[in-house]
């Protein structure tokens, strides 16, 4: 049988149900691919969208986020409540616990996984927030208003602290590092963030270790205590690709996938998307692993493309993007900023709304955004052209940010 036989009759099969593999097989039915599309799921659940999970699903404002998409009219079969153990190339198969599954082009969109707290596992009270799942267990202990510890001060930390004290909770957020935000920002940039926990009458405790979590308190380090009817971890994550170890599909030092700039892998008719891959970023000049929802969004229409060409036929180098709505503020990212030369502000951070802007050799490569939405889209842009920017009107706010192009 030939490779492209044994593609279109075993068809695409793409493990995770997440947005990357929703987005990966609806792509596919819309660019044209005719043959077979399978999505394997491991939860059990109609694939879903997972930001509301630490808003409007954690606080009862929703029932569920499911995705709006017709799957047996697409001819997308959907497989649930199937979780995949292993890759063996050689006979194009997955193995998973309901007996092996053959492929003739494979992409793998299996996301993250949160880190867990060492020592904290199986403790009662102690929750991660990555699933539906795991909101449907936190959701009634939130309604009761316990006192609750957030141990990480990211970005979903602070999203977190935020639904809880909505909810009513007495909120401590416990930090290892000297900051917030310490591994996503700039020290000068995350400093006024620290103060919208105070805001919302949260504690934050920076520098802060935890020794171990026992049932109803957190230990930390310094010999502290502190009563926890709850306690969410929020200290990151991982991808989700423990089950390659041994496929031959190559992996980075973060456990990513290693993709090519057309989300190949290492190995032939295997794609990576999504949370669970790396790219190499030309605009950039680096290799970037995006964990947001927005690169789950763009790259699976790459992917597609790149299927139905049978080759090459476009790169995925985005600017990337994300959001994140917390203590009543909408905050958006764009770009890369770890080789700036020089950081503009737009606004004063004391205020309610501010900006920031990270420039390399006279372009915009970067922007922060607070309460400033049409900051942010116009930035984009200029990132995307790699436009020369005048840096004294960059740094006006009452100048458009598209006025600043030179």
């Amino acid at each position: 049988m030939s490779e492209q036989t044994e593609q279109t009759e075993n068809g695409v099969v793409i493990v995770g149900a997440g947005m990357a593999g929703v987005q990966t097989a609806v792509a596919l039915r819309e660019q044209g691919w005719t043959g077979p599309v399978t999505l394997l799921g491991a939860e059990p659940h109609q694939p879903y969208d997972r930001p509301p999970l630490s808003k409007a699903l954690l606080l009862g404002k929703a029932e569920d986020s499911a995705f709006d998409v017709d799957f047996e009219g697409l001819g997308i079969e959907l497989r649930l409540g199937v979780e995949v153990t292993g890759l063996r190339a050689a006979d194009r198969e997955l193995d998973t616990e309901a007996g092996p599954v053959p492929y003739g082009v494979l992409v793998l969109a299996t996301g993250a996984e949160p880190l867990t707290l060492p020592g904290a596992e199986g403790v009662p009270g102690v929750h991660l927030l990555r699933t539906l799942d795991d909101a449907a267990r936190l959701r009634p202990v939130l309604a009761q208003s316990p006192a609750t510890v957030v141990v990480g001060a990211g970005w979903i930390g602070a999203e977190f602290a935020t639904a809880a004290r909505e909810a009513g909770c007495a909120v401590t957020v416990v930090e290892a590092a000297d900051r917030v935000l310490a591994g996503a920002l700039p020290a000068e940039v995350a400093a006024p963030m620290a103060a919208w926990y105070e805001e919302i009458g949260a504690a934050l405790l920076t520098s802060a270790q935890v020794a171990s979590v026992e049932s109803g308190r957190v230990l930390l380090a310094d010999g502290r205590e502190l009563p926890a009817g709850a306690v969410v971890v929020g200290i990151g994550a991982r991808p989700a690709t423990r089950w390659l170890a041994g496929s031959g599909v190559e992996l980075g030092p973060d456990g990513s996938v290693t993709a090519d700039a057309f989300l190949r892998t290492s190995l032939p008719g295997v794609y990576a998307v999504g949370d669970c891959a790396s790219f190499p970023s030309g605009r950039y000049g680096a290799r970037l692993l995006v964990h947001h929802w927005d690169n789950a969004l763009q790259g699976p229409r790459v992917v597609a493309a790149n299927i139905l060409a049978g080759g090459p036929a476009q790169t995925y180098d985005p600017v990337p993007y994300f959001w994140s709505e917390q203590f009543g503020r909408f905050v958006q990212y764009a770009g890369h900023h770890a080789a700036a030369d020089t950081l503009l502000w737009r606004g004063d951070p004391g205020e309610s709304a501010w900006t920031v802007c990270w420039l390399r050799a006279g372009s915009l490569v970067a922007v922060l955004a607070v309460g400033r939405p049409r900051d942010l889209a116009q930035a984009r842009r200029l990132i995307e052209t790699g436009t020369l920017v005048d840096p004294a009107k960059l740094a006006d706010p009452s100048t458009p940010v598209k006025s600043a192009a030179a």
